[in-house]
C-alpha cells in the first residue's frame, strides 16, 4: 500500500507536492488552487486489486484538468470510476457538466479530456480500470462518461462494492472474482443503450491521443479505431475532413516522424527493420520507400548522419 500524507510537509510546500508529484503519479493532471489558504493538506492511499488500482483521496477545494495536453502525455488507456464520499465534484466531459454528490459515482476515460471542479473539502474512492476490463463487457457500447450515477439499481451495486473492495486484502483469493463483479456492475450502470452519445461526443483530439499511444499497434487502422470509439468510418473520416490530412495519412506521418526521431538518435542500436516494425511497418521495403517519399532520404542515410541532419517532410507529400 502506498500512502502520501501531504499534511506532514511544510504548508508552503504542500500544493507544489500535490501538483508535481501526486497529480502525475497515476494519470497526468493539472490542478488549480481556488482558495487563498496557505496550506494544501491532502492524503492519498493506494492499494492494488488484480488489474484494478484502488485509491482513497481527500484534499482541499481545487479545479483539476485532464485536457488535451494531459491526454497526449497519458501512458496507457484507463477508465477511472470515482465514488464521491464527501463534498461534490462538478465533472465536465465533452462540454457537458454533471455534479457528482456524495454517494454518487462517475466514470471518466483517460483517452479523452475531462475536468473536475471541487468547491469544498472532499473525499473520494477512485478505481483505475484498464480499458480492456470494461470493453470486453461493453460489446461495442460505451460508458456514459461524465454522468453522475446515483446509488440506485446497478448504481447501488457499484456504490456498495467500492467501499467493500477498498477494505479487501489484494491477496485474498476472492479478489479477482470481486474485481470482475465490480467491472460488470459498472458496465450495467453506465453503458449506453446505443452509440448515439458516443458518436456525437468523439473528438479529433481524443482520436489523435489514441493514435499517439498506439503508433506501433497493427490494429491502428480505420476499422480498429472505429471499433475502439464505436463510430462509423464515415464519422471518423469526417473528424479529419477539415484538417487537410486524412486519418490514414495522419497515422502514416506520425509513424514516420516517430521512427525518424528514433533513427536520428545516435544512441539507437536497433536495426532499421526493427525500428520500422516497432512503428507499424512490417515491410522494410515499403517503409524505406515511404520514408524517402516523406523526407527525401532513406532511413539508412539518416542513420549515417548520426543525428547531424534534421528530417523535414518534403513539400507536396501525399496527404490522402
Amino acid at each position: 500500500m502506498g500512502v502520501w500524507d501531504i499534511a506532514t510537509l511544510p504548508a508552503r510546500e504542500q500544493f507544489g507536492y500535490w501538483h508535481e508529484v501526486i497529480c502525475q503519479a497515476f494519470v497526468p493532471l493539472t490542478p488549480h488552487r481556488t482558495t487563498d489558504e496557505v496550506g494544501f493538506a491532502a492524503k492519498v492511499e493506494t492499494r492494488p486489486l488484480a488489474s484494478v488500482n484502488r485509491a482513497r483521496l481527500r484534499s482541499r477545494p481545487q479545479r483539476t484538468d485532464h485536457g488535451s495536453r494531459e491526454v497526449a502525455r497519458t501512458d496507457g488507456a484507463y477508465y477511472f470510476v470515482n465514488l464521491q464520499l464527501a463534498g461534490r465534484c462538478a465533472t465536465t466531459v465533452r462540454g457537458r457538466t454533471s455534479v457528482v454528490e456524495a454517494g454518487q459515482f462517475v466514470v471518466v476515460d483517460t483517452a479523452e479530456p475531462y475536468f473536475f471542479d471541487l468547491d469544498r473539502p472532499w473525499q473520494m474512492l477512485s478505481f483505475r480500470v484498464p480499458h480492456a476490463e470494461l470493453d470486453a463487457r461493453l460489446h461495442g457500447r460505451r460508458p456514459d462518461l461524465g454522468r453522475a450515477v446515483p446509488a440506485k439499481g446497478a448504481g447501488a451495486a457499484v456504490a456498495a462494492l467500492m467501499p467493500a473492495l477498498w477494505s479487501l486484502d489484494g491477496a485474498d483469493p476472492a479478489a479477482a472474482g470481486l474485481a470482475d463483479s465490480f467491472a460488470t456492475a459498472v458496465v450495467a450502470a453506465t453503458a449506453t443503450s446505443d452509440g448515439t452519445d458516443r458518436r456525437a461526443g468523439v473528438t479529433r483530439t481524443a482520436v489523435l491521443a489514441h493514435v499517439e499511444r498506439h503508433l506501433g499497434d497493427r490494429d491502428l487502422t480505420v476499422a480498429g479505431v472505429c471499433r475502439r470509439f464505436g463510430v462509423s468510418p464515415r464519422t471518423l473520416h469526417h473528424l479529419f475532413a477539415d484538417g487537410g490530412e486524412s486519418f490514414a495519412a495522419t497515422v502514416r506521418r506520425r509513424r514516420l516522424e516517430r521512427a525518424a526521431a528514433v533513427l536520428a538518435d545516435p544512441a539507437t542500436t536497433a536495426t532499421v527493420t526493427a525500428v520500422a516494425a516497432a512503428h507499424g511497418f512490417d515491410d522494410p521495403t515499403a517503409f524505406a520507400r515511404a520514408f524517402r517519399r516523406h523526407f527525401g532520404l532513406s532511413p539508412r542515410e539518416l542513420r549515417g548522419t548520426n543525428g547531424t541532419v534534421g528530417v523535414h517532410a518534403r513539400p507536396g507529400r501525399d496527404r490522402r
